[in-house]
């Protein structure tokens, strides 16, 4: 892409350290009541001015503020990506608009004011699964912004692994990219803050390839931080992203890294942790802790916050998007803050902690937090408008192209979505111009980013598909793929939706016309698809046949659970899905015959 003028600006002072290598239970916990201090708190000034003036008495509240799974949206996201539901005092709910990093800028900016000690951290995926503002420029305009942000450290995340370890080691050290170059006529700077990944380790030498913790400091207070990512990233993420890469369990790597910090004097500890749960609740504002049936959180968190060590004194979390501020009982019977900011900068987490100074540790009982909705009745940060419109001036010839019409929303949410049908078509019409034998096509929910709006996002007008109304739906760039599979591991692919790793959260594939069968959801395991039910074309699957089958390249290697789908055999490798869903827009919408929301009517679901 050709240089354009510079933007200069005063760079900041890097504090980062340079990569070391270039590579469901239930859990309820009571709320964690905000008591009273020792009595040797009261000598002197009060803790809460400390906060507020960085006073040395005893106690200092030291603010966390904290947030995930950017996914580099610096744009306000759109449809529901783009709100967030709040619980009002008499039960009822509301949705508000959220997001935006202009507006995310301005709320962290206003909740430091009389914080001296404020501290600011992610979750990981601040990168990747990115609107193509950012996705198209290899999320340079991301770390650009975050470090305008001030932010001060971030865990990995799955996506950071998108493009692999080389890519995320450039995201952190700068440069331009490998094949592309520079964008303008400056250098990429990387990222001013650490990335960190303790249990991300290099096969070869066995060590961690980014830094496993670090340290922030100031005035004699000192809180350690430690990184990690879900240890089942290899599975979804491709397998040439984490190639040569070893994942370890996140609640040993927390405490052994824990305990090196302890020896380094170092008594107050954050698990910044990428994997999360699911609360009873999708308002923001829910009170997690309150009693009763249906408090608490559930999934993969909760297990990791009861065995990860009591010297860590907070875990912020993220991955599933959800949002939650729960205290959760450490193995020692304590309650310890657990919390996530949703996603997409709609969110942000204030949490204070109270460190004694007496003992370098934080003073658990006086430890609050709250969820707060990055609203965007608020001035924009110029800064952050200077950003995107200086990218957006790149990106506009590309994005601004019409691909498309449709005559409405075409959604991505349900078991089987009508914008899943829709891609699953647009790969199967791919694949019979590469292969006319193609039969099929599958594809994974998890790949489908956001849904089509009507509403036009831009000036393209309502009902216009652009370029980068399709990037941001598959931001992945996966190629297409065609494999052949017996009719045998078809009917076993489509099993794995709902046994094996998939068993308690089922990953329901959407699936192209001509494909249908029953999922009846009264069963359990594998035989909650109906074998007998399958057909194609009206046919029943004959296990002795052979089937060409059209994936992205993610779950032909067996992504997402479907170890079936990677044992298929002479594969032809097309080009990038989102070509794949441009072609078919193309070919078959016009202004005056735009396509109408698919029925998403393949799949009978028995419940």
């Amino acid at each position: 892409m050709p240089a354009t003028a510079p933007s200069h600006h005063p760079r900041r002072r890097r504090r980062t350290t340079r990569l070391l290598a270039a590579a469901a239970t239930v859990v309820t916990a009571g709320a964690l009541a905000a008591a009273a201090l020792p009595a040797s708190a009261n000598a002197g000034e009060s803790h809460r001015d400390h906060g507020g003036h960085g006073g040395h008495g005893r106690y200092q509240d030291v603010q966390l503020l904290s947030f995930n799974d950017l996914h580099g949206n610096l744009e306000p996201p759109t449809g529901s990506s783009g709100r967030v539901t709040e619980v009002q005092p008499d039960g009822t709910t509301k949705t508000i608009d959220a997001g935006g990093i202009e507006y995310l800028a301005t709320h962290l900016r206003e909740a430091r004011k009389g914080n001296r000690y404020s501290i600011t951290a992610a979750g990981g995926d601040m990168v990747g699964a990115s609107p193509l503002l950012s996705g198209l420029f290899h999320d340079e305009p991301t770390i650009e912004a975050l470090n305008k942000l001030d932010l001060d450290v971030t865990s990995v995340g799955n996506h950071e692994f998108d493009e692999g370890a080389k890519e995320l080691a450039r995201l952190q050290n700068g440069g331009c990219h490998p094949t592309e170059g520079c964008y303008t006529d400056e250098e990429f700077e990387g990222a001013d803050f650490p990335y960190l990944a303790a249990n991300v380790l290099d096969e070869k030498t066995g060590k961690p390839i980014l830094k496993p913790y670090w340290v922030w400091k100031q005035k004699g207070v000192k809180v350690g931080f430690i990184g990690v990512t879900l240890e089942g990233t290899p599975d979804i993420v491709s397998a040439e992203g984490v190639k040569g890469l070893a994942f370890k369990d996140e609640v040993e790597t927390i405490n052994k890294y824990a305990k090196e910090l302890q020896r380094q004097g170092v008594k107050s500890i954050v698990a910044l942790v990428h994997e999360g749960g699911f609360p009873a609740s999708s308002s923001y504002n829910y009170d997690c802790d309150s009693p009763g049936a249906g408090d608490g959180i559930s999934g993969p968190i909760a297990d990791i916050a009861k065995n990860v060590t009591p010297q860590v004194d907070a875990l912020v979390t993220g991955h599933t998007h959800a949002a939650y501020v729960c205290t959760i009982p450490d193995p020692a019977g304590k309650p310890r803050m657990v919390t996530s900011a949703s996603s997409f900068g709609r969110l942000y987490t204030d949490t204070t902690l109270t460190y004694d100074r007496a003992t370098g540790d934080i003073a658990r009982t006086a430890v609050k937090s709250a969820n707060h909705v990055v609203t965007r009745d608020v001035p924009k940060a110029p800064d952050m408008t200077r950003l995107i419109d200086r990218w957006s001036t790149l990106a506009a010839p590309i994005g601004n192209r019409a691909i498309g019409y449709i005559s409405g929303d075409i959604d991505r949410g349900g078991t089987e979505s009508p914008l899943g049908d829709l891609i699953a078509d647009a790969q199967l019409a791919y694949g019979k111009t590469q292969d006319p034998e193609t039969d099929l096509a599958l594809m994974n929910p998890g790949g489908i980013r956001a849904p089509l709006t009507y509403a036009a996002s831009g000036g393209e007008g309502d009902g216009v598909v652009t370029y980068a109304e399709g990037f941001t739906v598959q931001p992945f760039a996966n190629t297409v793929n065609l494999k052949d599979y017996t009719g045998a591991q078809l009917i076993q692919v489509l099993k794995e939706q709902v046994s094996g790793p998939n068993e308690a959260a089922p990953k329901i594939l959407q699936i192209s016309s001509g494909l249908t069968y029953t999922l009846d959801l009264t069963k359990t395991g594998a035989d909650r698809v109906v074998t007998d039910s399958i057909r194609l074309d009206g046919a029943p699957i004959d296990v002795n046949a052979t089937y060409r089958v059209a994936s992205n390249s993610f779950l032909a290697g067996g992504g997402d659970g479907f170890p079936t789908l990677n044992e298929g055999t002479n594969e032809l490798v097309g080009a990038d899905d989102l070509t794949a869903l441009e072609q078919y827009l193309t070919a078959n919408s016009s202004a005056a015959d735009p396509i109408e929301p698919p029925a998403a009517d393949r799949i009978t679901i028995v419940q």
